[in-house]
C-alpha cells in the first residue's frame, strides 16, 4: 500500500507539472538543501553533433552532482548486465534530459563521467596498477582534476557531423570514418558476449570490431558487409596508421598520468584504470 502511494504522489506531482502548477521543493523547502549544478567543458566543443540537436556547437553541458538515487543506479544487476548502467548514469545527472546521452562519443561522455565523480566523491583517486617495467601492483594516488582536456583538433567533413576523413598509406583508400559513441560502444560490448555464448569462449577481436564500427565508408563503398571484409584484409600499414590517427585527434580526456613504482623506482606513464573503485571509493 505504501509503494502505491507513493507511486501515486509522484503521478499527482507528474501531472501537477505538467498542468503549469508550481510544486513544493521539499528537499530545499523542507531541508534546506539544493543539489548542485555544474557546467562541464566537452572536449568536442559541440561541433559533430546535428543542427537543433541541444549539443550542436555547445561547448559545456550542466549537470547535477551524484545522490544515493545515482547509487543505485551504479549498483543495478540488469543495468550492469545490459551494459547500460553508464547511461542511465549520464541520463540521470545531465540537466538537459532532451540530450540523447547513446550519441554522445565516448570522450564527451568520459568527460562527464569524471565531472561526476569529482562532484561525488572528490578528485582523488586511489587505485592499484602495474608498474610497465617490474609489473608489480603499486597503490597510486591520481588528481582527476588535473587531467588535461583534448579538445577537437580536426575539422569534420561537414559541420554537425561526426564524420572525418583520412587517406590510408598504403592502398591509398580514402577512409570516411566517425568516433565511436555510447550506442557504438554498447553495441560491440554485446557483440562480444554474444558470440562469447555462442562459441563458448572468448575470442580477441576488439581491434577489428571497433574498426569496422568506425569506418562509415570507403573509397564511395558504404556496404557495411564490404566494409567488414574489406577491415579483415585491410594490410597491417593501414590500420596501425588509421589507429594512431584517430588517437591522437579523437577528444576527450588525457586519460594519462604518470606514477613512481615503489618497487623498482621507475617513473612511468601510465594509463588510469577505470575500475570499480572509481565510483566506489574504499575510502
Amino acid at each position: 500500500m505504501a509503494d502505491q502511494r507513493e507511486s501515486n504522489d509522484v503521478f499527482t506531482q507528474q501531472q501537477a507539472q505538467a498542468a503549469g502548477i508550481m510544486t513544493r521543493n521539499v528537499i530545499k523547502d523542507d531541508f534546506g538543501l539544493e543539489v548542485p549544478v555544474d557546467a562541464v567543458p566537452i572536449p568536442s566543443l559541440g561541433v559533430i553533433y546535428p543542427y537543433g540537436t541541444p549539443l550542436h556547437k555547445a561547448e559545456t553541458v550542466e549537470i547535477r552532482s551524484m545522490t544515493a538515487r545515482e547509487e543505485d543506479i551504479l549498483t543495478s544487476r540488469a543495468l550492469i548486465k545490459k551494459g547500460t548502467v553508464i547511461s542511465q548514469l549520464l541520463k540521470s545527472c545531465i540537466v538537459d534530459k532532451s540530450v540523447d546521452v547513446e550519441s554522445m562519443i565516448a570522450g564527451d561522455r568520459n568527460a562527464v563521467m569524471i565531472a561526476l565523480r569529482i562532484t561525488g566523491y572528490g578528485a582523488e583517486y586511489p587505485c592499484e596498477i602495474s608498474c610497465p617495467e617490474c609489473n608489480e601492483t603499486n597503490r597510486q594516488d591520481f588528481n582527476l582534476a588535473g587531467l588535461p582536456i583534448k579538445n577537437l583538433s580536426i575539422s569534420p567533413i561537414v559541420e554537425g557531423a561526426n564524420l572525418f576523413d583520412f587517406v590510408l598509406p598504403m592502398t591509398k583508400k580514402r577512409v570516411v570514418f566517425k568516433f565511436l559513441t555510447g550506442l557504438d560502444e554498447t553495441e560491440i560490448s554485446q557483440e562480444a558476449d554474444r558470440r562469447k555464448k555462442k562459441l563458448g569462449v572468448e575470442i580477441e577481436s576488439l581491434v577489428t570490431s571497433r574498426l569496422i564500427s568506425t569506418i562509415v565508408e570507403i573509397d564511395g563503398i558504404k556496404d557495411r558487409n564490404k566494409i567488414s571484409q574489406f577491415v579483415r584484409s585491410m594490410p597491417a600499414g593501414d590500420s596501425r596508421a588509421l589507429r594512431k590517427y584517430m588517437d591522437d585527434n579523437e577528444p576527450g580526456i588525457e586519460m594519462k598520468s604518470w606514477m613512481t613504482c615503489s618497487s623498482c623506482g621507475e617513473e612511468s606513464e601510465v594509463r588510469l584504470p577505470m575500475g570499480a573503485s572509481f565510483f566506489w571509493p574504499d575510502n
